[in-house]
Formats: C-alpha cells, sequence, structure tokens
C-alpha cells in the first residue's frame, strides 16, 4: 500500500537529486582498440553533416560506428548479422525511462508478460524467442528479474539471431546489451527535471569530472509517477551509478562502478480475456480481451506491492599495448532481489461471462546473485600478409537464485464450489464478500480487503514471506573460453569466425513441505553440459560504404539455464528425470543474408537482411505424458532500419521488420477433464508463436528547424499478437482449441525542444498522442497488460 509505504529512502534520494535531471549524453560505443596511440587521439571524420571519430559520435547523432564488445572485431558495417543500436540521443529526444520504453524503438522486438512462475520484469521476446535471460550490461551476463531504467546507460544494443557463441547459453533469438555511463577526459555536469500528466515527475544527474589522470563520473536517478489510463496504478524508484576510472589516459586504467536501484510500484496485470476453453465453442476459435472500462484496475491497494532491490558492483582493469594490443579483465559482483504480490484477473473458471472477475493473488519472493570475471585480450595482427582482428574471452561464474512466495488467503474456503457460473467458479457469495472477486464493469482497488484463513472465516491471515525451507534453491557454475576473428583477405573480402565453448554445471533443490521441521530432507538434482556453439558469415564490400553478407549461427540452451529468473521451456526437472539421460540441449540454428550502407556521407546507415531461425529438438511431452525432445519451431522474415543522420539536421531511426513463424510440432499437451487427465496433440501445433506479430514497424526522426528549436515524432506499428494456446477434452478426444490474442495497434509519439540559453533548454514529449487505447503484453492465458494512455512530459535541461 503506498500510504504504508516508508519513504524516507526514496524521499531523501529524491532531496538530494532535487538538483536536477540529466540530458542523456549521446556517444557511441568505443571502438575495438588498434593500437594505444589511436585510440587516445583519433582523427576526426565528417559523416551526413555529423563529426566523429573511430571510437565515438558527438552529441546529437543517430548512428553508432561500432558495437561496445571487443567481441564485435569489426564495424557494425562489416559485421555480417543484424545489430541495431539505440544512441544515447534516442533516449533523450523521447523522454525515455526504463529499457522497455526504449527497446519499443526496436522492431522485431515485443514484451512478454510476466506473472507467479514466470517473473515480473523486463521480458522482451527477439524475433520469437524469449530473451529474459539473455540481457547484459556491458558484456557481462546481468542475471535477476527487474524492471531496469536507463538513468545509467549510454546506449543499448540489439543483437538478433541465435546468439549463443557470444554470450553463452540461451540466447536463441539473439541478446541486449546495455552500456553503461563511465568516466571520460571532458568535464561535464548535466541536470534536468520533468513533470508532467498522471503525476510524472523525474529527476536525474548525470556529473563527469577528471582530476589529472583520474576520471569521477555520477548518474543518479528519482521516478515517481502513476500511469495515464489506469485506476490507482504508481511507480516509484531511485537510483544512484558512481564511477571512478584510474589512468584516464592510459595506457593502464582500472574502472570501480557501483550501481544502486531500488523501486516499489502498485503493479497492474491489465485486462482479462473474454473466454476460456470451458466457455468457448467448439473447434477452433480466437478470444481477445473482455470490454471493460478503459480505467478498470482489478489490483488491491490494500493487498497488492512490488518491491525490488539491485546492487551490482564492477572493476574492470585494462592495459593497451604499444602494439595495438588491449587486455582487458572485468570482475562483478551483483544481488538483486524482488518481492510482490500482485492481482491477476484470472477468467480460469468462465467467471467473466456472468460479469464477475476473480482477484488471483500472484506471489513471489527471489533473491539472486552472480559473479563473474571475464578477461578479453584482443586486437589486431598480420599472418602471411592477412590482417586478423581478433578477441580472445575467458569467462568463470557462480550464480545462485533462491525463490520463494508470500502466504496470504488465496480464496480456498468451500465457495469455490459454489460459485456463480454452472461449472462452479470462484465468485460465489463469500468470495465476494471477501472482495476476491469483484465486478468486470466496474471494480474497485479501494476494496477493503482483508487477509483471512479462508472464504467466509473471520480469523486472520496477514501475507508473510513463506519459510526458507519452502524455497527452490538454484546454483550455477559456469566456465567458458571464446575466440573470435575477422579476418581481411583483403579490403574487400572479410571472413568472420566465432567458436565457444561452455562447462555449465547447474543444481536445483525443490522446496519443502511447510510442514518439515528443517532443511536436512532437501535433496539436489544436478545436470552437467558441455556446450560448443560457433558463428560464421562472409562478407564482400563492393564499395568502402557498403557490404553483402551471408551467415549463420548457433545457440544451446541447456536445463536449467533460466536459473529460476524467467520461463524456462527446458527447466531442470526436479525428479528421477533430472540424473538420467532424458534430458537434453536444445539446439537452434539461423541464416542470415543482407546488405548494410553507409549513405549521404556515410551519416545515414542503412539495412536489409532476411533470416531464419529453426530450433529442432525442443522440449515437448509426448503422448505417455514423458518428457522428449521432439518439438520443432522455425521463424523466418525479413527486417529493414535506417539509423543515422540524412543531414545534420536531421536525424532518424528505425525499421520494419516481417516474421513467419511457426510451431512445427508442439508435442502433446495434459488436459484435465472430469477428475481425469488426458494427454492431447498440442493446440499451439501449426500456430505462430506467442508473442511474435507478424508485422512490426517503428520510425522516429528529428529535425533541428532553426538553431533552437527541434521538433521530432515517432511512429510505432504492432500487429495481432498471441498470447498462447488452450485445449480442452471431451471422452479422451480433444474438442476445443481457443487461441488468445491482443489485436494489432498504431502509436504516435511527438516532441519538441527549445535551446533558451547555450546552458538551459526546454524539451516537451507526447507519449501516446491521440491516446490509443492498445496492449502491449499479452499473456498465454487469463489477462494481457494495457499500455499507458497519453501521457505529457515538460523537461528543463540544464548544462553547468
Amino acid at each position: 500500500m503506498r500510504d504504508s509505504f516508508d519513504r524516507a529512502g526514496a524521499a531523501g534520494a529524491a532531496g538530494f537529486l532535487a538538483l536536477g535531471c540529466i540530458s542523456l549524453i549521446a556517444g557511441a560505443a568505443p571502438a575495438l582498440a588498434q593500437d594505444a596511440t589511436a585510440a587516445q587521439n583519433p582523427e576526426p571524420r565528417v559523416l551526413g553533416g555529423v563529426t566523429v571519430t573511430d571510437t565515438a559520435i558527438t552529441e546529437g547523432s543517430y548512428k553508432t560506428e561500432r558495437a561496445a564488445s571487443p567481441k564485435y572485431t569489426a564495424p557494425l558495417l562489416d559485421t555480417p548479422r543484424t545489430i541495431t543500436v539505440i544512441p544515447a540521443q534516442v533516449l533523450q529526444d523521447n523522454a525515455t525511462a526504463s529499457l522497455a520504453d526504449a527497446l519499443r524503438f526496436v522492431s522485431g522486438i515485443t514484451l512478454g508478460a510476466g506473472e507467479g512462475g514466470n517473473p515480473q520484469g523486463d521480458r522482451p521476446f527477439i524475433r520469437g524467442a524469449d530473451a529474459q535471460n539473455s540481457l547484459f550490461l556491458d558484456g557481462v551476463r546481468d542475471i535477476g528479474a527487474q524492471s531496469r531504467d536507463v538513468f545509467a546507460v549510454d546506449q543499448i544494443e540489439v543483437v538478433k539471431g541465435s546468439d549463443s557463441t557470444m554470450n553463452g547459453r540461451g540466447s536463441v533469438g539473439g541478446a541486449i546489451n546495455l552500456v553503461s555511463k563511465q568516466p571520460t577526459g571532458e568535464r561535464f555536469a548535466n541536470v534536468s527535471a520533468a513533470t508532467g500528466t498522471a503525476e510524472y515527475r523525474r529527476v536525474t544527474a548525470d556529473v563527469n569530472q577528471p582530476i589529472g589522470n583520474v576520471g569521477l563520473r555520477l548518474a543518479a536517478m528519482y521516478h515517481d509517477q502513476h500511469v495515464a489510463g489506469r485506476d490507482a496504478v504508481w511507480q516509484d524508484r531511485w537510483g544512484v551509478a558512481p564511477s571512478v576510472k584510474f589512468g584516464l589516459s592510459g595506457p593502464t586504467s582500472l574502472t570501480l562502478d557501483y550501481y544502486h536501484l531500488e523501486s516499489h510500484e502498485l503493479p497492474d496485470s491489465g485486462i482479462p480475456y473474454l473466454r476460456t476453453t470451458a466457455n468457448a465453442p467448439a473447434g477452433y476459435s480466437e478470444t481477445t480481451v473482455a470490454a471493460t472500462p478503459r480505467t478498470a484496475f482489478y489490483g488491491l491497494v490494500d493487498r497488492d506491492f512490488r518491491h525490488t532491490l539491485v546492487n551490482t558492483g564492477t572493476a574492470r582493469l585494462e592495459h593497451h599495448f604499444a602494439n595495438g594490443l588491449t587486455l582487458r579483465n572485468t570482475t562483478r559482483y551483483g544481488v538483486s532481489s524482488q518481492g510482490y504480490v500482485l492481482t491477476q484477473p484470472d477468467d480460469s473458471q468462465g467467471n467473466v461471462i456472468n460479469g464477475n472477475v476473480w482477484r488471483r493473488a500472484n506471489t513471489r519472493y527471489s533473491r539472486t546473485t552472480g559473479f563473474i570475471n571475464q578477461t578479453d585480450f584482443y586486437g589486431t595482427f598480420t599472418l602471411g600478409g592477412i590482417k586478423n582482428s581478433f578477441a580472445l574471452t575467458g569467462e568463470i561464474s557462480r550464480e545462485t537464485a533462491n525463490v520463494g512466495n508470500y502466504v496470504s488467503n488465496a480464496a480456498t474456503g468451500t465457495a469455490l464450489a459454489t460459485g456463480i457460473n454452472a461449472a462452479g467458479g470462484r465468485c460465489g457469495a463469500a468470495s465476494i464478500a471477501a472482495f476476491n472477486c469483484t465486478s468486470l464493469a466496474n471494480p474497485n482497488p479501494y476494496d477493503r480487503w482483508v487477509s483471512y484463513t479462508a472464504d467466509g472465516s473471520g480469523v486472520t491471515a496477514p501475507i508473510m514471506l513463506s519459510a526458507e525451507k519452502t524455497w527452490t534453491r538454484s546454483r550455477t557454475n559456469t566456465q567458458a573460453v571464446s575466440l573470435f576473428d575477422t579476418v581481411n583477405f583483403s579490403d574487400a573480402l572479410l571472413l568472420n569466425l566465432g567458436l565457444r565453448y561452455d562447462h555449465y554445471v547447474t543444481r536445483v533443490s525443490p522446496g519443502l513441505l511447510p510442514t518439515a521441521a528443517d532443511e536436512s530432507g532437501r535433496a539436489w538434482y544436478s545436470r552437467i553440459d558441455n556446450l560448443w556453439t560457433w558463428q560464421a558469415g562472409l562478407t564482400w564490400k563492393p564499395a568502402p560504404n557498403g557490404s553483402i553478407y551471408a551467415s549463420a549461427s548457433t545457440a544451446a540452451t541447456p536445463p536449467g539455464s533460466y536459473l529460476a529468473n524467467g520461463s524456462d521451456s527446458n527447466a531442470l526437472n526436479t525428479t528421477s528425470q533430472a540424473i538420467t539421460d532424458a534430458l537434453k540441449v536444445e539446439r537452434t540454428r539461423s541464416y542470415e543474408v543482407g546488405t548494410k550502407w553507409n549513405v549521404f556521407g556515410e551519416g545515414l546507415s542503412l539495412t536489409l537482411a532476411a533470416f531464419q531461425t529453426e530450433t529442432t529438438n525442443a522440449r515437448a511431452t509426448d503422448a505417455n505424458g514423458t518428457v522428449t525432445f521432439i518439438g520443432n519451431k522455425r521463424v523466418k522474415g525479413i527486417e529493414v532500419s535506417a539509423s543515422g543522420n540524412i543531414t545534420d539536421r536531421w536525424n532518424v531511426f528505425g525499421g520494419y521488420t516481417y516474421v513467419d513463424s511457426t510451431i512445427i510440432n508442439g508435442g502433446t499437451t495434459a488436459v484435465t477433464a472430469g477428475g481425469v487427465t488426458y494427454y492431447v496433440p498440442s493446440p499451439s501445433t501449426g500456430q505462430r508463436f506467442p508473442n511474435t506479430p507478424d508485422h512490426s514497424f517503428t520510425a522516429n526522426t528529428t529535425y533541428r528547424a532553426t538553431d533552437r528549436l527541434s521538433l521530432g515524432a515517432n511512429a510505432l506499428y504492432m500487429s495481432k499478437v498471441y498470447g498462447g494456446y488452450g485445449a480442452a477434452v471431451s471422452g479422451g478426444v480433444m474438442t476445443k482449441t481457443l487461441a488468445r490474442y491482443v489485436p494489432g495497434y498504431w502509436r504516435f509519439d511527438a516532441n519538441a525542444s527549445f535551446q533558451v540559453t547555450p546552458r538551459f533548454s526546454l524539451q516537451a514529449n507526447i507519449n501516446n498522442l491521440f491516446d490509443k487505447r492498445y496492449y502491449d503484453k499479452a499473456y498465454s492465458s487469463h489477462f494481457a497488460s494495457q499500455a499507458a494512455g497519453r501521457t505529457a512530459i515538460l523537461t528543463a535541461n540544464v548544462k553547468l
């Protein structure tokens, strides 16, 4: 509850940050060091009216030359795969506050919803694959379910296609890397403050101060808002990210940084679907969300909450040798935790047809820790007259996750057998009286809900964290080595190669019953996998500013790779199958052909690619209810994109993606009818991937109309998105198949900025300009998340 939330820490952060909020500083990622001197003093060039160097692009540009990681051994133009980089200027122009907001600028990405077992937090889908476990910070895996802010982020890199060679386990559809703000040799202090509709308030600061050969930088943020178009929902967070770099001018440097984020919110699961398999017509049918008032919120202010705490420390030691080689070691330790009780508007019993919604309580508590040490050795050498740009990487990591839940009244009383609908739903009189069920058309989030032991009981049972003996515990140890090389046979012909080996050891222990005396009876199930993945691509450059390429890459998803921090399609069983050969590694392979061109004085990057990704041994269930690896999924499509500067006044960023996805073989699914469980063909077989639209499009542009005034707009289109599929049986025969979806939509944004003085500017943003009601997340069953309505934000930026 917001009224009872202790806001002393957040208020203190707000007071500290009240000096202002940052203008996000544009800059592209640093290039791979060719030699120490050149890296420190690059020669400037002019591309499309924007001055750039080999390592960065000056403020105002939408174009990026290189990805930040040294594993990308060639510029983006010569890298044979699709990589989209969201620069800081795009984030600033659109008043972007979170990773979820930023990813809407990238076509081919959708956002998935969390629930109970699948945790709340960032859940992007890349080309139809869940990438919740494929998020990285400065090239190092960023584990732990959370909703990331971008106050300490310089740019966001999205690589598409199977990517385990670069980033390790998973990464079936690609990976996302956040590049953090680091100390530089330039002194600046950027602060700004924003206010807007729906009680929007955001304050951030970005201060960089070199002192001799030492650089200090501090990024900080305070954010508080309600959500336009939604009753009661609010978000409140603050964060700080100090860093220090010893050895600014090299050749040896040590960078130490710390990241802290604390957030509190009243979460929103959205709107229930209209039908379930129980009340769907026979045969195949589809259902979308129920017709409800726009503001209808089914949560409970007196019950629901979500708290997140993230603390991460990183040390990076780097040395540039005189011969152009670089040795870098990164050590990171991070802890992230979150706990929540949120209301899911659940129609699993068909109550919506009768005008009611069960307020199902989804609860979760998790604490995830990660230690990783990564060493990169990279640079260039010439062998037999052929230039090689290489990167050799070694990694060791240990990750742990402990997952429990909160115990409260979940409507488990006898009222379940006397519900309103004929099948016996959850909205009986006692459940309605206890506010565990509410009206579809007129829910009241301020109902005076009290946690009792059961419906109809007068004995209170406060919400409490479950005993640790009931928690699921997961452990993972990984040792990996990878090698990447771009072989320059000539200026016009390049070969890109990559090979990775992972020794992956994972263990999981299911929680014990609450009646267990202690944890002495805890059982552990383990698995060891040795993973080989590879990538290869050939690039031909018909001109210095263009390339044509073909590539292939692989991904490996071993059992337990999500470490209880996402919806793991290949989870480590907590049965005897876990210690037999029944479990396997899911294997995925991607193919891509494309072309990239830098035009308009090389200021604008244009790309075109055709791709196909296929998983041939996806985990599924056979007709006997046994786990087998017979699943087969395929996705193919085309993608076009543009990013950069047409002129020194006109910036563009966006793309279009067409995806043809098919679940070729989904195995079987378990359906219970009349107390008997039947295994019938999966209703997903032959269907499109969940969370994968056929068409997605985004276009962002800004134009500097005068030396002081800039105008911008953003257009986003997403076609129909399916959340999941269900089935019903009668007499052991599948009689119904139900597909749940959210309709396609267009969304438009607008922005303008005015430079009042050289050090002071005003920026106005209107997101969802036409107040479109749409749904940006489709869960597999029960509900879809409603996006925010029109939100206007006014920001004052100050450069000190």
